[in-house]
């Protein structure tokens, strides 16, 4: 009687052992969720030669799958500079948001780096992907480091500006417009992007 109370003790223990290894393995490949309210995209104007502005995007959704596939798209609605007028403006010149109304950022990642980090530590990503905003997309490059704050929160932010061309995202013409109606000397076409974005595992 002890001996088959011992096994099947025993067994209960394997399957509690058992379910909490595949629990751990579905907590380890599930999904990466960008939370917006804890996120921030930052983009800096530089207008006159030498005034420097920083705007943001309020809006932004993205995820990173469990193949390491990830994707950021910018609701270029929600662009925020701190005047009305001028993010009206930037909605109807610059980015048209009637007709193209996000901008979208795609990659692939290697997740084994990420999954192995203990909760507190960091690492340094290489991030190679397609940036498209309205009908042009450029291949972008930058370094980020992921800094795990919990088992399922993961931060990652630009160790330095992303530095785009305007011209090379079809923008000219819009920062062109935007500089006429400002009356402004020049509106500089090279644009320094940072971020820090937060994301969540999903079950």
């Amino acid at each position: 009687m002890l001996r088959q109370l011992i096994a099947t003790t025993g067994n209960h223990v394997k399957l509690l052992i058992l379910c909490a290894t595949c629990m751990g393995s579905l907590s380890a490949n599930a999904d990466w969720r960008l939370v917006n309210t804890d996120s921030q995209l930052s983009f800096v104007s530089i207008k006159a030669a030498h005034i420097a502005e920083r705007h943001t995007f309020t809006t932004l959704r993205g995820d990173v799958k469990e193949d390491g596939t990830a994707r950021l798209s910018v609701d270029l609605a929600s662009v925020n500079t701190g005047i009305e007028i001028r993010d009206q403006r930037m909605r109807d010149l610059l980015f048209t948001v009637t007709n193209f109304p996000s901008a979208d950022f795609t990659t692939a990642l290697d997740l084994g780096s990420v999954n192995a980090l203990a909760v507190g530590a960091q690492t340094n990503l290489l991030v190679q992907g397609k940036l498209r905003v309205r009908e042009m997309s450029i291949d972008v490059e930058t370094q980020v480091s992921a800094v795990k704050l919990a088992d399922n929160r993961l931060m990652v932010a630009t160790k330095q500006p992303l530095l785009l061309n305007a011209s090379a995202l079809g923008l000219a013409d819009g920062i062109e417009q935007l500089r006429a109606i400002a009356n402004l000397p020049s509106i500089s076409l090279a644009v320094p992007v940072t971020f820090q974005l937060l994301f969540e595992k999903t079950p």
